[in-house]
């Protein structure tokens, strides 16, 4: 029971501690992918949407998560886009149109 227990600690510990890391790089990202089309990254933040389990190119276990975050073209609306992480690799950056451009897929 208790080694249980210990066990559900140190997991729920190391998932919070990689947390943490896979936030920052998706803030990066989402940071980089704003400056490339001259968009304005908002709030400086990303906020974890999905968390799942799934397979990387070798099989091996691992957490998928996916960010939402703001970005404005004009300083007045906001547009809702997403970075999607496969452990701590970038899968891919969704960002919606905007002005007369068509939706932005990189990656």
């Amino acid at each position: 029971m208790e080694i249980g227990l210990l066990a559900v600690i140190v997991i729920a510990a190391w998932v919070w501690l990689d947390g943490i890391k896979a936030r920052e790089i998706a803030v990066e990202t989402g940071q980089q992918a704003a400056e490339k089309y001259g968009l304005q990254f908002l709030d400086e933040s990303v906020a974890l949407t999905k968390l799942r389990v799934a397979r990387d190119g070798r099989g091996h276990m691992q957490l998928k998560r996916t960010y939402g975050f703001e970005v404005s073209d004009t300083g007045a609306n906001r547009l809702a886009c997403s970075v999607t992480l496969l452990g701590k690799r970038v899968e891919s950056v969704d960002m919606p149109p905007y002005r007369d451009n068509n939706v932005v897929r990189i990656y």
